[in-house]
């Protein structure tokens, strides 16, 4: 059976994406990055001290359609070992699977719709 390895990232609306990005900057620490707009937090792999892993923390505009179909304010990203795998394991459940999947530098990104409506992205990290 296919897991969830980890989070990938935590996205979430807001009516001000600059001001909300300077309120975490100036009471939590968190420095954006400009080319994103968000924060990537690097960690170790706890089996494989080499490896380098991340987390992806975002405020995004209010009128984003990325969450699309969901209406909820929020979308995590769940860190998966083999995505194509998860995808048919979800589909051969009956879930609400996003016919497109993405595969970039980035790694492989697929959706699924879980039973509340809320759209959940689901990333295998590059090798």
């Amino acid at each position: 059976m296919e897991k969830v390895t980890g989070i990938g990232g935590i996205f979430f609306k807001t009516k001000d994406a600059e001001a909300t990005r300077n309120w975490y900057r100036d009471n939590l620490g968190i420095e954006a990055d400009p080319s994103f707009g968000g924060c990537v937090f690097e960690w170790r792999e706890k089996d494989s001290p080499d490896t380098v892993g991340s987390t992806v923390w975002s405020p995004m505009p209010a009128t984003t359609k990325y969450f699309d179909p969901s209406t909820s304010p929020f979308m995590v990203n769940y860190r998966v070992s083999d995505l194509h795998a998860m995808i048919a394991q979800l589909r051969a459940a009956g879930a609400n699977v996003d016919e497109k999947i993405d595969e970039s530098e980035f790694g492989k990104f697929g959706w699924v719709m879980d039973p509340d409506g809320n759209r959940i992205e689901l990333w295998e990290p590059p090798k």
